[in-house]
């Protein structure tokens, strides 16, 4: 079956300089790794609000023995996941492991010799690299788009979730989340996670470090024994302070009695300057623990005690 590609990078072995054709057949390459995810969700689960409950991204085949990478927000709480291949063939896949903390999913199917993408560490990444992303646009079909590295650093986002080292690029995502960024040779060096909207920043991916340090962990289903702290908050910073611009229904924050507009002064007596100095506090703490929470609410101060909860339970 040829796979129709819509957005094809132009140039070369390397996606830089030679023959046209070296550049088809590295995209050919790298396709026959890429996958598309199909996710059904139970209407009643928790992550239904946002994400609905039938949903659908890119994977990369990350092992010759079935094992898949994509991203953790499109199979959260799913109680079936189909991967299908380039060529067709759909498989039943086991989630293997969800890792809310880095936002990857660990998937597996009942399948051996699987054209695997090597991966490559982000350690000698640097802004200007040439990069270029591959998207699942449904079943059977893809699109490729090029462009290059444009920042390597901490990133943090309104869901208490945190990146020391995200990878941001002129490279448009041109499908769904989950499919893979790729170096010139063809390595895969982070999974597209989000679009973003700012000038020269088009697209986040999550460095393929993430499952690399964690590959033994991820491939064994285990979890961290102790969980961070988690409240279920939404948030963005004004000028010194955070501000709660949302709740999950039944979450953490929620049955504490935080309200959207509260603003967040301290954690523990401690300062909050930002958003990722708010994370930071509170992942001083483990799931179940209390934390005490100063805020600001119309004009006055008042003092919550929170039972931090934990987001892997949450979304089971």
């Amino acid at each position: 079956m040829q796979v129709p590609v819509y957005a094809c990078v132009p140039q070369g072995e390397r996606l830089a300089s030679g023959p046209v054709n070296a550049a088809v057949s590295l995209i050919e390459r790298v396709l026959r790794s890429t996958a598309h995810v199909r996710a059904t969700v139970p209407e009643s689960h928790p992550s239904c609000r946002l994400l609905g409950n039938e949903r659908m991204g890119s994977a990369t085949i990350v092992d010759p023995a079935g094992l898949v990478l994509t991203v953790n927000y499109v199979v959260v709480g799913a109680d079936q996941v189909t991967v299908t291949l380039r060529d067709e063939r759909a498989y039943v896949a086991e989630v293997v492991r969800q890792d809310f903390d880095s936002g990857l999913a660990l998937l597996r199917i009942a399948e051996q010799g699987l054209p695997a993408l090597p991966l490559r560490r982000t350690t000698d990444l640097t802004p200007g690299e040439d990069v270029f992303i591959v998207a699942s646009v449904g079943e059977g079909g893809a699109r490729v788009s090029n462009g290059a590295v444009s920042y390597i650093g901490p990133f943090d986002a309104n869901w208490e979730y945190v990146l020391e080292r995200a990878i941001m690029t002129t490279a448009m995502n041109p499908g769904l989340g989950g499919g893979p960024l790729l170096d010139t040779l063809g390595r895969l060096i982070g999974i597209v996670s989000l679009n973003l909207n700012e000038i020269g920043r088009f697209s986040l991916a999550i460095p393929a470090d993430y499952y690399l340090d964690g590959r033994a962990a991820f491939l064994a289903g285990r979890y961290p024994m102790r969980r961070r702290a988690w409240l279920g908050v939404f948030c963005y910073a004004v000028q010194d302070h955070v501000v709660i611009a949302g709740l999950l229904p039944g979450g953490p924050g929620d049955q504490a009695g935080l309200k959207v507009g509260d603003v967040i002064l301290a954690v523990d007596g401690q300062t909050v300057g930002d958003r990722r100095s708010l994370y930071r506090l509170l992942w001083a703490h483990g799931s179940g623990e209390q934390i005490t929470l100063k805020i600001f609410r119309g004009r006055e101060q008042h003092t919550l005690t929170v039972a931090a909860g934990d987001v892997e339970e949450f979304f089971a």
